[in-house]
């Protein structure tokens, strides 16, 4: 390779992406989120969409485990809920408005969209698991413009 993972790393941080928190349940029945940047669309027919997680994520497992999850699109207006969901902090849930999702999973509230997906397949990619999901209820707000993902800041239109 001509280039190094900082150079790489530079050069995807050149394409803008919107940022989602992916939701779903522990086999407890804990409510788990995550904030993914790596999304997107797949099919229409049937209905798909994608997320990709570090397989060495502690949360890999549990959307491995879970036949449901949910991709909650962030709006300009949720920068917090993104640093809430990209950090450690625990019990995330206490500090957001949520409802369950007819799928079981949390769907986060003032959001411009709920995909509410089941597994349908995974893959191996490099040192990332994608998850492609069917998506099986959706629920669209208008709360403005999306909240955006560039050159390692956030973004808006």
């Amino acid at each position: 390779m001509s280039f190094d993972q900082r150079e790489f790393r530079d050069a995807l941080g050149k394409f803008a992406t919107g940022i989602t928190v992916v939701t779903t349940k522990t086999a407890d029945d804990q409510n788990i989120g995550v904030t993914i940047n790596s999304f997107a669309s797949v099919s229409l027919e049937p209905p798909l969409v994608l997320f990709s997680l570090k397989t060495e994520s502690n949360l890999t497992d549990v959307f491995l485990n879970q036949p449901n999850f949910n991709i909650c699109i962030l709006s300009e207006t949720q920068e917090n809920v993104s640093n809430l969901f990209a950090g450690p902090e625990e019990d995330k849930f206490s500090k957001v408005d949520w409802t369950e999702g007819e799928n079981g999973s949390p769907v986060l509230k003032g959001t411009l969209a709920t995909l509410e997906c089941k597994r349908a397949e995974t893959h191996k990619g490099g040192d990332h698991t994608i998850f492609v999901g069917e998506v099986t209820n959706m629920d669209l707000q208008d709360n403005g413009g999306p909240l955006l993902y560039f050159q390692g800041g956030y973004k808006t239109l």
